[in-house]
Order: C-alpha cells, then structure tokens, then sequence
C-alpha cells in the first residue's frame, strides 16, 4: 500500500485548499431552497470554484473507464445516498434530504468534504439522521491520532451510529486524499473480520465520509452507473472532512468558518 505523505508546505496549501472548499459548500448552501434544480446547484459551486482560484476535481472524475462523472459536485436527494448526477430537470422540494458532495484543487492539493441539508420542514426521524451522521464523523475523528488504528476510527463511528439505531452503509469508505482525490488508505467506518488494520501515520491527509441509512445498510447503483441508493428506500445522510495528520495533532481543515 503506496500512502504518500504530505510535507509542510503541501500541509500549508491543503488548509488552503479545505478553507475554500468550505467557503464554496456554504455558497451552495445558501442556494438550496424548493423549486431550484439540482443543476443550478452544479453550476453554482463551479463559479464559486473556479472564482476561488481552484481547479473541479469531480468533473471529469473516472474518465479514464468511461465518459467520466458529468459535474463539479454530486447531489443525492432522499434515499440516495452518493454520487447522485445534478439534471436540470431534478428539482429541490420542501423536505427533501439534499447531499452535497464536493471536492477541489488549490496550489496542486486536493479537498474533499460533503454535508447533508434539510430542506424547510422536515421529520423529526430526519432532523436525528443527521444530526447523529454529522456526530458520528466528529466522534471518529475524536478517535484519531498518530499511532491510532483505522480500527479506532471505524470502531467509534460504528458504536455511535448503531447505538442511535441507524446503519452504517459497508460498501462506500473513507480514503485518503491530497494529491489526487482517491488514494490509499481506504478507510472504512465500520469494523469487519480481516481488515488491514494500518496506523495513522503523522504526514497524512484522509477523507472520512460516514454514510448512514435510517434503515439497513445496503445500498445498490442506479442506471446511470453513478448514484447509489438504499436498498429498502429509506432516507440517507452524508457527512466528510478532509483531516491531515501532523506531528503536533490533527486537524479539520474543511471545518473553517473564516
């Protein structure tokens, strides 16, 4: 397992990177409302990129084995949990669950963060979906330090997630993140028999995602080969950090509110 480890300087430019990221997300944020389409959201957040002096990392993403994915960011509405391809045609409703998921490039290091917003109005059972995903990334992240085990990352979202009553969906992780958008490890937010148990070593930066079903955690991929939904149609949510590992501790670098 190749995991490249950062140095000061690209440090510097990934909390760069993770401050515009969030300033782009809370552009977006404040476009959601009934009526706009998921499209718009899509070309909002490129304008917000590109005025950032940042590069899309989505668009284009996997190009490689096909036509690659056609946006800047996904937006899962509802029961869908990933990668849900922003259409003209989709518009936001009162009460849906919206999942926005983005990334970008700043000075060569790449970001990656998502969060999940309700929209008006919408069920208690919903409001606690969320709000115990968003615990749950912050209680793994609690977990983690030089020397910790992915173990301890996945055990920590897992306990809080199940204990709550919801599920952890198996088959999407966490990875890591800096040079290129996807790199090793890939980190899971669960615990399984047989897992390769790596340390987190200081010089890294990952991306951890839980993904948490209000029911069970089985998902499948739709037609377009990209959105993941929940097997049993029930609600999703969605939350991702980009943290880097230093010699002096961690840090959240898409958590800014500058």
């Amino acid at each position: 397992m190749n995991i490249r480890l950062k140095n000061a300087e690209q440090f510097e430019a990934l909390r760069e990177s993770g401050k515009r990221l969030a300033g782009v997300m809370r552009a977006v944020e404040a476009a959601i409302r009934p009526g706009v389409s998921t499209l718009s959201l899509d070309e909002a957040a490129e304008r917000a990129i590109l005025a950032s002096g940042s590069e899309t990392v989505f668009k284009g993403y996997g190009k490689e084995y096909g036509s690659g994915f056609p946006a800047a960011i996904c937006v899962s509405i509802n029961d869908e949990v990933v990668h849900g391809i922003p259409k003209k045609t989709r518009l936001i409703r009162e009460g849906d669950l919206v999942k926005i998921d983005m990334g970008l490039r700043f000075r060569g290091m790449v970001t990656d963060m998502a969060r999940t917003f309700a929209v008006g109005e919408v069920s208690d059972a919903a409001k606690r979906l969320l709000r115990v995903t968003e615990e749950a990334l912050l209680c793994g992240i609690s977990a983690i330090r030089v020397g910790a085990k992915l173990s301890d990352y996945g055990r920590a979202v897992q306990r809080y997630v199940e204990t709550n009553g919801f599920s952890v969906v198996r088959d999407l992780v966490g990875h890591g993140v800096g040079f290129e958008l996807h790199e090793p490890p890939q980190i899971p937010n669960y615990i399984f028999s047989g897992m390769k148990d790596i340390e987190f070593r200081a010089g890294m930066a990952v991306a951890l995602e839980p993904m948490v079903n209000a029911g069970k955690y089985a998902i499948c991929l739709g037609k377009d080969g990209w959105v993941f939904t929940t097997e049993d149609g029930r609600l999703s949510a969605h939350f991702e950090d980009t943290v880097i590992l230093t010699e002096r501790g961690i840090e959240n670098v898409t958590r800014s509110t500058v």
